[in-house]
Parts: C-alpha cells; structure tokens; sequence
C-alpha cells in the first residue's frame, strides 16, 4: 500500500518562512509528477506547484517566486520551501503524487492528509 506523510506546517507570522516536507512509501515500483496543493476555508482545492520526474517545476501565480518546490527522488520525497509568507496563504497543504505500483504495475494519483499552515499578521 502507498502512503503520503506531510510535515513541516504550522504558525508563522507574515514573512516568515515553512518548508513542508512529504515522503511517499509503500509498494512503490516508480513515483512521477508530484505536486502540492491546498485548501483554505471556503475555498475549492487549488494546485500550488509540481515538479517532474526530470525535475521541472511549475507554479500558481499567487506562489511565484515566493515559493520552491523540489524533490528528492531517492527517499521518494518532495519539498516546498515557503517564503515571505503572507496571510493569504494560510490553508491545508496536500501533497499529490502519482505514483506506479510495485505489484500492479498501474500508475495511481494519491493523496497525503494534509499539513495546516497558519500565517498571522
């Protein structure tokens, strides 16, 4: 079975900075395109950046050039340093991966439960 695990949220005052960390596991034959999203109250789900398998990244035009997504393809892990936090970030952090299963070879988008980010002012 494959498992996301977030880490790193919490409170920071606008400014600041978090670097989310999260780490898939399991029966894990290959992991592609993976990616952060989040939520805030009221708010659908909304993709924040991904990175390839190569290494290539993207980015929600909120998060541009504050935020860098990264990957470490060893430990199967990926992370998002934030930056210059405003309040407007606050929200659930979800990590997002698909991810080839070792045994059912079938390629399969998974979801951690999400690390809360909280910014004041």
């Amino acid at each position: 079975q494959v498992q996301l695990m977030e880490s790193g949220g919490g409170l920071v005052q606008a400014g600041g900075s978090l670097r989310l960390s999260c780490a898939a596991s399991g029966s894990i034959a290959s992991v592609g395109v993976m990616a952060w999203y989040r939520q805030a109250p009221g708010k659908q789900r909304e993709l924040v950046a991904n990175i390839g398998g190569g290494g290539d990244t993207m980015y929600a035009d909120s998060v541009e050039g504050r935020f860098t997504i990264s990957r470490d393809n060893d430990r199967n892990t990926i992370f998002l340093q934030m930056n210059s936090l405003k309040p407007e970030d606050t929200a659930v952090y979800y990590c997002n991966a698909a991810i080839r299963d070792r045994f059912t070879y079938r390629l399969l988008g998974h979801w951690g439960q999400g690390t809360q980010v909280t910014v004041f002012s």
